[in-house]
């Protein structure tokens, strides 16, 4: 993922910070910041993931309906949706890092709390708490890395961000396949590992740095400095020290790609809007309405969709006949899709563009869901299973890549977080619906219903602009 630097030209012109980081290779500090940010993804991924495994337990042990199913999975996607639009909007104010940090402590704590739960009722407070943290951090950590990479590579690095959902997802059929079922609590015992977020939230607090984007929009012009330089000094990049207040330089440094000034009011934003002009109009402005409304039906469509399929999988497999182990080791195999689908679109994004990927592989997803609708044997499932796998998650990462990319720096925080509150509604839903299509028409109709949702959010997807290449917005 390296890019050579652009070379200096004579009298280049004064560089933003912004543009300075989108004209870096990628650096080992854009590594660190993307595993960094991963990691905190794949916990949330083990946690989503998990909760399939222990409502297939729950129903085994504690002989719960399949209508308590849909609620315990649907009212973490009610918090989900909260969080979602709460963790935006504390993102544009407090920062990007400071909120992730905070949401991984908040469903890290509650996840490990889901563990003591004495019955449906606890397990439903504890799920709620567990997606508030959820839905809030998930936008939030696409935007931060959104912010930071160099431009040429940015969509594939927050596909390579969103990849770290498949290695979670992964180990919690891992640990749903071998310890869920080895012993009456073995459900609890994974939910106990859940709580390894509420850890990791230190870590993330005190070693990935804060969005330069939004220490300019916030007058934090020292900080903002601070963090440019040291993502210059990572690239190799070496430029002479310039005071911090007052007009910007326009020397040349020493070995940089081009011409740079540093972290000031009057080298901020040069013929930008005012601060906070976008964030008073809001994501439904004149400017920014087609590209909400694409934005919005393209993550409900898709909410839709892939928890309503892979939260009840092992469940309808048991309900189909097959073994409590048997189904657990499907999930598994079915799981393994996902890595290949995010390693494609990771290339793809940059090579076809995020629209023109994001939309094949939603049709992609449509054509899986109706095969897995008229499998009727073990390897017409498993094969119609793992194509589903490969384009749905595919589709999630360009759809990650590029919802923070459509909105100006003000408001990034909230449309990406407003776009995946609303997707969140049809998440809450489609668990609830699934026990409703079963009864009018098995396993077949649901997924048929499935690929109906992915095909309306490809067409959705056309009211997205196209923005590889394209620096971003404020």
């Amino acid at each position: 993922m390296s890019d050579p630097a652009r070379p200096a030209a004579a009298g280049a012109a004064v560089l933003t910070p912004a543009q300075r980081l989108d004209d870096l290779p990628f650096t080992r500090r854009h590594r660190r910041l993307v595993v960094g940010s991963g990691v905190g993804w794949a916990l949330d991924a083990f946690d989503v993931g998990l909760v399939a495994y222990v409502l297939l337990a729950l129903r085994v042990q504690w002989g719960i309906t399949a209508g308590e199913q849909s609620l315990i999975a649907s009212v973490g996607f009610a918090g989900m949706a909260v969080g979602a639009s709460l963790g935006g909007l504390l993102a544009d104010r407090l920062g990007r890092r400071q909120v992730f940090a905070l949401t991984l402590l908040v469903y890290g704590v509650a996840s490990g709390a889901s563990a003591l739960a004495w019955s449906v009722g606890s397990l439903l407070v504890f799920r709620f708490l567990v997606g508030l943290g959820l839905g809030a951090e998930l936008p939030v950590a696409s935007t931060l890395v959104s912010e930071f990479a160099p431009k040429r590579v940015r969509g594939r690095a927050v596909v390579l961000l969103e990849a770290f959902w498949a290695v979670g997802w992964t180990a919690a059929a891992l640990v749903g396949f071998l310890l869920v079922p080895a012993s009456d609590d073995g459900w609890r015992w994974a939910l106990v590992l859940g709580a390894l977020p509420a850890l990791y939230a230190v870590v993330v607090r005190r070693g990935l740095p804060e969005s330069v984007r939004f220490l300019v929009a916030r007058g934090r012009h020292e900080e903002a400095e601070r963090v440019v330089r040291g993502f210059e000094e990572s690239a190799g990049v070496r430029r002479e020290e310039a005071p911090l207040t007052g007009g910007a330089s326009t020397a040349a440094p020493a070995a940089t790609p081009a011409a740079t000034a540093p972290v000031t009011p009057a080298a901020a934003a040069p013929g930008a809007a005012a601060p906070g002009a976008a964030a008073v109009q809001g994501v439904w402005s004149r400017g920014l309405r087609r590209r909400t409304t694409g934005a919005w039906l393209v993550w409900f469509f898709v909410n839709f969709s892939y928890y309503g399929a892979f939260t009840w999988i092992p469940s309808l497999l048991f309900q189909d006949g097959f073994t409590l182990v048997r189904s657990l080791g499907f999930t598994l195999v079915i799981t393994l899709g996902q890595l290949p689908g995010y390693a494609a679109s990771a290339w793809l994004v940059e090579a076809w563009g995020r629209r023109r990927t994001l939309s094949v592989f939603l049709v992609g997803s449509a054509a899986a869901a109706l095969l897995y609708a008229a499998a009727d044997s073990e390897p017409a499932i498993l094969t119609a299973g793992v194509l589903l796998s490969f384009f749905n998650l595919g589709a999630w990462g360009a759809l990650y890549a590029l919802t923070p990319e459509v909105y100006p720096t003000a408001v990034r925080g909230r449309g990406a977080g407003s776009a995946a509150g609303f997707g969140r509604i049809a998440s809450i839903l489609a668990p609830l619906s699934v026990p409703l299509l079963v009864d009018a028409g098995g396993t077949g109709l649901v997924f048929v219903v499935f690929g109906a949702a992915f095909a309306a959010a490809a067409a959705a997807s056309w009211l997205l602009p196209e923005t590889r290449g394209r620096a971003l917005e404020g």
